[in-house]
């Protein structure tokens, strides 16, 4: 079964958008990937949080700030999706 992506966001903090552009890259890079991706507003001030299904991948708190689109969908797919390219996403 395909995985879902949820993007946990702080609604207070106005992260909404935020959330909305890292899912449309996540969808646009791993349609054929995934079953869906989810926006979640969090109970939790100051959270912004990506899991693949029940499995944490990123954490602003932990990592110390939002990831960079290219370091996110790296992530993803080392989790997902090994063997699959990223294109101009994989260069150093």
């Amino acid at each position: 079964m395909k995985p879902t992506i949820t993007v946990e966001y702080c609604p207070k903090c106005n992260w909404m958008l935020r959330a909305a552009y890292f899912a449309q890259e996540i969808l646009s890079t791993f349609s054929d990937d995934v079953f869906s991706v989810a926006l979640q507003p969090s109970q939790i001030s100051g959270k912004f949080g990506i899991r693949v299904n029940d499995k944490e991948i990123y954490d602003r708190k932990t990592e110390g700030g939002f990831p960079e689109i290219k370091e996110l969908k790296q992530k993803i797919r080392d989790y997902i999706n090994p063997e699959k390219s990223l294109g101009h996403s994989d260069r150093k």
